[in-house]
């Protein structure tokens, strides 16, 4: 295979990703919550602790936008911000109980959802599933910080 097809599958496959996210989350009522919010609050659940600098530059909003979104997101008892013990200019942001909750819920919905679609796979099937995301986020999608 060569590399120009190879990252024609992975456009087609990052496409794909980014649909079904859209299609996964559209059925399920989040109280209030912006797509932007709810990016970040996506962000802070599989990544937490984190800096706001981190949260900026994942989801590529400004430094402002990001604080604004995460002011609006502390002001609903979603997620909360701290000094760091080792430098206290340093800030960490953490999802708070209410924001713990709600993703467990949005988690447990996606969870539901990839469960019905892998539904009578095999468990030699499911085992090259894992392996082949384990691949991707082995190599392509390796973030380096």
């Amino acid at each position: 295979m060569e590399k120009k097809e190879l990252f024609q599958q992975l456009i087609a496959f990052i496409t794909d990703v980014h649909q079904m996210k859209h299609n996964v989350t559209k059925g399920f009522s989040i109280e209030d919550i912006t797509p932007a919010q709810y990016g970040i609050l996506e962000f802070i659940a599989v990544s937490q602790p984190v800096t706001v600098s981190e949260i900026s530059e994942c989801k590529g909003m400004s430094m402002p936008n990001t604080s604004r979104e995460l002011k609006k997101l502390i002001d609903k008892s979603l997620c909360w911000k701290y000094d760091a013990d080792e430098d206290k200019r340093k800030q960490y942001v953490r999802l708070a109980p209410k924001g713990e909750e709600l993703m467990g819920n949005v988690f447990a919905h996606m969870e539901n959802w990839v469960g019905e679609r892998v539904r009578g796979l095999s468990g030699e099937e499911l085992e090259q599933l894992s392996q082949a995301m384990e691949l991707l986020r082995s190599t392509i999608f390796r973030i380096e910080r």
